[in-house]
């Protein structure tokens, strides 16, 4: 662990699989003093109870209007755990609604606001040349934050996530199943795409920012 060094994090997306390992993590990590979480609704009382320890804030914002709270942009580290299904969003139209434009407008309001470091998820094999929908919205998220210039931006690309969802999902709950016969065989260029549990996820995130 760091020592005590007054920075500050914004999370978005602590109610997700990442987020929520994630948010545990800052609160235990002595380089921060304060960690805003912007939240759609009013969360559970577990959050509320750890706000009320004092290096918790909890800010209750519209996504479609992240420019109203653009001073939280501010931060020292931001992280960006947002992320859909198009089952579970409706659409392709509404998953890149998430999964890009959210992600980017937070990119963007990260530099006007002079923030230290941003981190977000995206996906191995992302590629904005893709035949694949999903991971082409990723590749073109990649290269849009790439080209905005004077912010140190840095994603992580896992493969598969294991952890414990709220929601079923077949694929990832097959891939748990087959994991402990498969990523032994994944080695060298294959490495990449071996299943990594969401802490680890969350770890690296935290890696990525920069501290000096």
């Amino acid at each position: 662990m760091r020592a005590q060094n007054h920075k500050t994090a914004l999370l978005l997306g602590a109610t997700g699989l990442v987020g929520q390992h994630l948010l545990t993590l800052l609160l235990d990590d002595p380089g921060y003093d304060r960690i805003i979480c912007l939240v759609r609704s009013k969360p559970e009382s577990g959050y509320a109870t750890m706000s009320s320890a004092g290096k918790l804030q909890l800010e209750i914002v519209d996504y479609e209007n992240l420019t109203a709270c653009r001073s939280f942009f501010g931060a020292s580290h931001i992280y960006v755990c947002l992320g859909t299904t198009i089952k579970k969003a409706g659409s392709e139209q509404a998953f890149r609604r998430v999964d890009y434009d959210y992600v980017l407008q937070a990119a963007q309001l990260a530099k006007a606001e002079h923030a230290q470091s941003f981190v977000w998820i995206s996906s191995v094999g992302a590629d904005a040349s893709s035949s694949n929908f999903y991971l082409r919205v990723k590749g073109e998220l990649e290269d849009a934050i790439a080209n905005i210039t004077e912010l140190h931006a840095k994603p992580v690309q896992p493969s598969l996530l294991l952890g414990e969802r709220d929601e079923f999902r077949l694929g990832e709950r097959m891939g748990v199943w087959l994991s402990p016969l498969l990523s032994p065989l994944m080695q060298g260029p294959l490495r990449k795409y071996r299943p990594v549990h969401v802490i680890d996820v969350a770890r690296q995130m935290m890696a990525l920012q920069q501290w000096d």
